[in-house]
């Protein structure tokens, strides 16, 4: 491992935000109901439908504004938000009694979730934890979920920030990306 953490990393205390219960995750966040531009109908600038999601611990923002109805565009940020903190932030695996059920839940020979599984981030989450804490090393992860690396790649290709992120890893700690 090089001497020092590359500028690209965030890591957290345990648990994870996009492994958090969801009362919990909201809590640390900050929205703000706007107005935004666009194709929607007559009533699209009429109405504060958009959402502007803020997770004050990290910083990171996400928003939806597709929907005409706010209480739609709220869960779509909330979504898209622990899905980009899933990829963009680290933490310890482990260190939460949550990770290994998260684990064993989802470990097998096809590792699978869905694009629209509420628990899709938090599985991307640990799998990308697991990859920092293993130096970027995928079949070292497959292991311990008891899958083949190509079932992990196959999870982390349907997100391509992720497989983005696991190749800036991977790339962090002299190995070859994966495509």
């Amino acid at each position: 491992m090089p001497p020092t953490e590359p500028s690209w990393l965030r890591i957290v205390a345990p648990p994870h935000p996009s492994r958090q219960a969801i009362e919990a995750f909201e809590q640390a966040c900050q929205w703000t109901a706007t107005r935004r531009g666009g194709p929607g109908g007559q009533h699209r600038n009429k109405t504060s439908t958009a959402v502007v999601l803020h997770h004050r611990p990290t910083e990171v923002t996400a928003e939806a504004n597709e929907r005409r109805s706010q209480a739609e565009n709220r869960q779509r940020a909330v979504q898209r938000l622990r899905s980009t903190l899933a990829v963009v932030v680290r933490c310890q695996p482990d260190q939460d009694p949550a990770d290994a059920r998260l684990r064993q839940q989802h470990r097998g020979r096809q590792v699978w979730v869905a694009e629209r599984n509420a628990a899709r981030p938090a599985v991307l989450s640990l799998v990308l934890d697991d990859a920092w804490a293993a130096e970027g090393d995928l079949q070292a992860v497959a292991s311990r979920w008891e899958t083949t690396a190509s079932q992990l790649l196959k999870l982390l290709r349907s997100e391509p920030p992720a497989l983005d992120y696991l190749n800036q890893m991977r790339g962090w700690f002299e190995l070859r990306p994966l495509r």
